[in-house]
């Protein structure tokens, strides 16, 4: 299967030095098989080995699995792709190449290059190059070119094997996107100190880890990030790294005949849409990835941007959900329940928010949901999970609707800057969503 499991397998093979193996081991291959084939990671990590033959430590389907998630094909970025257990889909390239310079930057294998201009060499392997190359390529060529996404699914999540993308691709779809970012936050880690790279990873993905004790680390890698880079900073390394690139011989293309000016608009273009899509606003769990049905009938089209949000508790499940398999679980349970005990199209509600979290997606932002009667037409149903009642959800999943889903919303416009927040019990004859969280959002920016 295409998980993160199944690759923390043959870091283990490779790296563990009981079995021959060394820390860089992965690294050197992934660059072997083509992961740091682009102008600007081959100026950070140098020229890549020869093609390396089929290390002893690894069985044949290990190592077929291993080329095929490394063999680097800038037309289809998401066959390096893997599922991870909170729900994410991880291409391991920029991951591994942020990891290599992490551990060269601690003073494990040879060091690396001072680049000219000067470039932040694990952000130019991760993200900036991709990042800089993709705007480029919008504004040279049409104008509706997609610059960064889409997202996507699986065939089966329980035995991932395809990944297929929901649009047309760019040069950092999402999976490419979060790979980079997952890069940046653990080749930061290794340059405090080298670290066995499968206990890092295991940690951070919370490989094995089945508790239901809390959030893993790699759901705040949106917030992790976001602590670490900063815009500006995204934008100023964009810049550097497109300078880089004018010094490689030979010079892209795209780069020709293009003023300082010029570079710096798209530095600030593409730092802008990076930084609001996925540091600033939620990650999204589509319907596919939870395991939704089918709508049944034909959906009504939303007309937006609207005016409200109503907010819901679940009540059943009453427990918060921390982990993305019991997410996805509760997300399937309502769809049967309003289905076929109430008799609805689909699951009522836009969006529910897990404490894993993510957003799932219900009607999304399209459609009109069956979630606050009367005013379905007007505005958005959000719905935590849990019976919030007597207690709040935790804070982190109050801000992940307050201070990101809310302000994402109003800069898509999916809902107006004016708009209204309100609890489902001000509609309606129902305690929903809960005494606690009531008196809690009557404190929110918006809340009427």
């Amino acid at each position: 299967p295409r998980r993160m499991d199944s690759v923390l397998d043959i870091l283990d093979a490779l790296e563990t030095p009981a079995r021959g193996g060394s820390p860089g081991t992965a690294a050197a291959l992934g660059r072997g098989l083509g992961v740091c084939s682009t102008p600007g990671c081959r100026a950070v990590l140098g020229e890549p080995p020869r093609t390396p033959k089929r290390p002893l430590a690894l069985t044949p389907g290990q190592w077929q699995l291993l080329t095929e998630l490394l063999r680097h094909d800038p037309a289809t970025p998401e066959l390096g792709a893997v599922l991870t257990p909170d729900g994410s889909t991880v291409a391991l390239g920029p991951l591994l190449a942020g990891i290599e310079v992490g551990l060269r930057s601690g003073g494990f294998g040879p060091p690396l290059p001072t680049l000219d201009p000067p470039a932040d060499p694990l952000l130019a392997v991760t993200i900036t190059e991709a990042l800089g190359t993709s705007f480029l390529l919008a504004q040279r060529g049409d104008n509706n070119a997609t610059t960064l996404g889409p997202s996507g699914c699986w065939d089966d999540m329980e035995n991932p094997q395809n990944y297929t993308l929901r649009g047309p691709p760019s040069p950092v779809p999402d999976p490419v996107a979060v790979g980079a970012m997952d890069g940046v936050i653990l080749g930061m880690q290794m340059v405090r100190g080298p670290f066995p790279v499968v206990e890092l990873l295991r940690g951070y993905y919370g490989v094995g880890n089945d508790s239901e004790a809390g959030r893993v680390p790699s759901s705040y890698r949106r917030r992790d990030f976001g602590a670490l880079v900063g815009h500006e900073r995204l934008e100023k390394e964009v810049a550097a790294v497109l300078g880089v690139l004018r010094t490689v011989s030979p010079s892209p293309e795209l780069l020709r005949d293009m003023g300082t000016q010029e570079v710096v608009e798209v530095a600030r273009r593409a730092a802008q849409e990076f930084s609001e899509r996925y540091v600033e606003c939620p990650a999204i769990m589509p319907r596919c990835l939870w395991g939704a049905r089918p709508y049944r009938g034909t959906p009504a089209p939303l007309q937006p941007p609207l005016g409200s949000v109503f907010l819901h508790h679940t009540l059943e499940p009453a427990q918060p959900c921390w982990t993305f398999s019991t997410c996805a679980c509760a997300m399937r349970d309502m769809q049967r329940f309003h289905q076929d005990t109430r008799g609805w199209d689909d699951i009522g509600y836009s969006f529910v928010v897990g404490s894993d979290g993510y957003l799932y997606e219900g009607r999304g932002w399209h459609w009109v949901g069956a979630h606050t009667k009367g005013y379905n037409t007007q505005g958005f149903g959000i719905a935590i999970i849990g019976d919030f009642t007597a207690t709040l959800p935790d804070p982190n999943t109050l801000a992940l609707v307050r201070d990101e889903l809310l302000p994402c919303a109003i800069r898509s416009g999916h809902i107006r800057p004016d708009f209204t927040l309100r609890g489902h019990r001000q509609l309606g004859r129902t305690d929903c969503p809960g005494n606690a969280l009531f008196q809690e959002i009557q404190g929110w920016p918006s809340f009427q």
